[in-house]
């Protein structure tokens, strides 16, 4: 009687084969793990993001609602005004110097009484600052709640006599620009530009 056990090829892997198979597989799935670390460090909570572009937003928004006049609109010549050189004493334009607060300075975003009212009024302001702790609403100082993690600054500059303005007056143009900051790195940039339609 013949052994067929013997002649029969055996099926299976061995030891060796098994290990480096396990081995190969550690490596690979290593990698993707990393993978995805990376990709959720690297990643804003969605959340967050939101929240720092609904403050730009507001923020663009509420500046590019202001007057755009070539005098403070509490000078006596603010509707008259053809010129800066019209103006009382509150020229918006800052006499051509850079624009980098409010005019008079007496005014501020958080008073009810002396707010800011123009759109140059704007230019340097961040929030939070000395007035305000943290994101406020116009007229109050009192910080948000929840928002303690998030800063706001506002650059506004002159953007006509150029593309694609290039047909209006240097100072008949401002381009507004809003940056928040946010937890995690977050950060959201918008940027505006308010056109003078009338003279003054």
């Amino acid at each position: 009687m013949c052994n067929n056990r013997r002649n029969k090829p055996q099926s299976g892997v061995t030891l060796i084969e098994l290990v480096v198979a396990i081995i190969v597989l550690s490596v690979a799935l290593s990698g993707v793990l990393k993978m995805f670390e990376l990709i959720n460090r690297g990643s804003t909570d969605p959340l967050v993001r939101k929240q720092a572009l609904a403050i730009a937003e507001s923020l663009l928004q509420e500046v590019q609602q202001q007057a755009f006049t070539l005098c403070d609109p509490d000078d006596a010549n603010a509707s008259i005004a053809l010129a800066a050189t019209d103006c009382n004493s509150l020229d918006q334009n800052a006499g051509g110097a850079a624009l980098a607060g409010p005019i008079p300075n007496t005014e501020s975003r958080y008073s009810q009484t002396d707010p800011l009212d123009n759109v140059a009024d704007y230019a340097g302001f961040t929030m939070p600052d000395a007035s305000c702790a943290g994101i406020c609403n116009p007229g109050d100082a009192t910080p948000l709640p929840n928002l303690a993690g998030y800063a706001a600054s506002v650059t506004v500059t002159r953007a006509g006599a150029a593309a694609p303005f290039a047909a209006a007056p240097l100072d008949a143009v401002l381009r507004v620009q809003v940056r928040v900051t946010g937890p995690a790195a977050t950060e959201v940039n918008l940027t505006g530009y308010r056109l003078r339609y009338a003279p003054n």
